[in-house]
């Protein structure tokens, strides 16, 4: 089958082949046609080196697609269903499941160090242990969700990774309040689904920075208030705030440098909510009488912080009444073959979102 290869960290194209094969099928296991596939700067953050990620592999970790095959053992699901990807599905069984935490749960870590695909030259892995940027794809059974029918292949995908994780940032990570001040930096495809969620849940001002001028353009098609530049985020605090701070921030880019901008915007008393995925080498430092005395709160949303099931299913329902817009995410629709000038699109910017369609 054809699939988009990255043969070691730090190439900024991909090799599409077409003799590559997934591996791993099996009991527990389900083999997916995907139909669509996202793609987020999570996938160019593995593939120059910021996510930790073995090579050879195969991107992608936004898919939706049919159920071709099931292994022994598996009962959600059946050969014909339409469904999505979910990178880390819970186990049910784990301590963080047992909490109620199951977006902590390390179970679906487990097949990221195991090889889905393999060819002549040997093992390749896949992506977060997906790698939806193929034809076919073999992961656990608790990996494919099912979608309703009216639900496009390329919706479902995007509700996989990126628009779970900015709308429940905004939902059930920092819980925003009617009426409060939300600051959003950072506006791609998360930034953007962080932005409609604050909407959602009722804020009075909600300003997104980002150096693109077309993403702050797209801001405010989505529910931005006001949109600026890094360089008028200050002035903007000011006029908005009278100085004191928003009650919200949201640092959606994943450095150090943009998330210490972000406390400093918080006001005393506010929270301060990190959705970016960073390096490991990339430390954030705060000072301890600020921690004190100005008593912000900082809250880390992995993948929506929340149930990731409900949260689908809540994306769902908000698409279908209207209250978001999932249609808009998707500004380029192209074939595998294109992904290389996909993948230019997604670093200069000019792309909120990609869907792949296979």
């Amino acid at each position: 089958m054809r699939a988009a290869l990255q043969s070691e960290i730090g190439q900024d194209k991909l090799e599409v082949v077409d003799d590559i094969e997934a591996v791993g099928f099996g009991p527990g296991k389900v083999k997916i046609r995907i139909r669509a596939t996202g793609l987020c700067h999570s996938d160019l953050s593995a593939m120059n080196g910021v996510l930790p990620q073995p090579a050879p592999f195969v991107p992608g970790h936004e898919g939706a697609g049919e159920i071709v095959d099931v292994g022994d053992g598996v009962t959600g699901v059946k050969q014909g269903d339409r469904v999505l990807v979910c990178w880390l599905p819970a186990c049910g069984q784990c301590a963080s499941c047992k909490r109620g935490q199951g977006h902590l749960c390390l179970a679906g870590f487990v097949n990221a160090g195991t090889p889905n695909f393999r060819r002549a030259g040997g093992e390749i892995f896949g992506f977060a242990g997906t790698g939806t940027f193929a034809e076919e794809v073999v992961v656990a059974a608790g990996c494919a969700v099912p979608i309703p029918d009216d639900v496009p292949f390329d919706i479902a995908a995007l509700i996989g990774c990126g628009v779970t994780t900015g709308l429940g940032a905004a939902i059930n990570t920092a819980k925003v309040e009617a009426g409060s001040s939300v600051a959003v930096i950072g506006c791609g495809g998360v930034g953007i689904s962080t932005i409609q969620g604050a909407k959602v849940q009722g804020a009075a001002q909600i300003v997104a920075v980002d150096p693109v001028a077309s993403r702050r353009e797209a801001a405010l098609r989505f529910g931005a208030t006001e949109a600026v530049s890094p360089e008028a985020f200050a002035d903007a605090k000011q006029r908005i705030t009278a100085g004191e701070g928003f009650d919200y921030v949201f640092e959606v880019v994943g450095k150090s440098q943009t998330a210490q901008t972000a406390y400093e915007m918080t006001r005393r008393g506010g929270t301060l909510c990190v959705v970016g995925a960073g390096a490991l080498d990339d430390n954030f430092a705060v000072n301890m009488f600020s921690l004190f005395f100005d008593e912000k709160r900082i809250l880390p949303s992995l993948y929506g912080g929340g149930d990731v099931i409900r949260s689908y299913e809540r994306a769902i329902a908000l698409w279908r009444a209207g209250r978001i817009d999932l249609e808009g995410l998707i500004t380029h629709r192209v074939q595998l073959a294109e992904i290389n000038d996909a993948l230019d699109q997604m670093r200069t910017g000019t792309a909120l979102r990609t869907s792949i369609s296979l």
